[in-house]
């Protein structure tokens, strides 16, 4: 099943994010590797794809898992939690209905 896996940045997160981002991404190329992961990618604090020293204020990671045990064990141990970038994490039940 799909799990959605939303976190939210602390205030002012960007350096953290930058020190962290390679093990964070490693990670994601795993699951894409495996072909489980569907979707990720950052909030942009401004209206714009680059917002330079504004950062971000957090992530969507949506994947497959084999259950919602195994989904919020894989997010606990994201190094954006570690480097201390999100605030909190939100795992959902994810159903995808388009594009089919």
């Amino acid at each position: 099943m799909l799990y959605a896996i939303v976190g939210q940045d602390i205030p002012d997160s960007l350096n953290l994010r930058l020190d962290a981002r390679l093990a964070h991404l490693e990670r994601l190329h795993t699951l894409q590797q495996a072909g489980r992961l569907l979707l990720a990618g950052p909030f942009p604090a401004l209206d714009s794809n680059d917002p330079g020293p504004a950062g971000f204020t957090g992530s969507l990671i949506v994947a497959e898992f084999d259950n919602m045990d195994a989904a919020q064990a894989w997010a606990d141990t994201d190094p954006y939690i570690a480097a201390g970038v999100y605030a909190s994490v939100s795992v959902k039940p994810f159903k995808k209905v388009l594009p089919a």
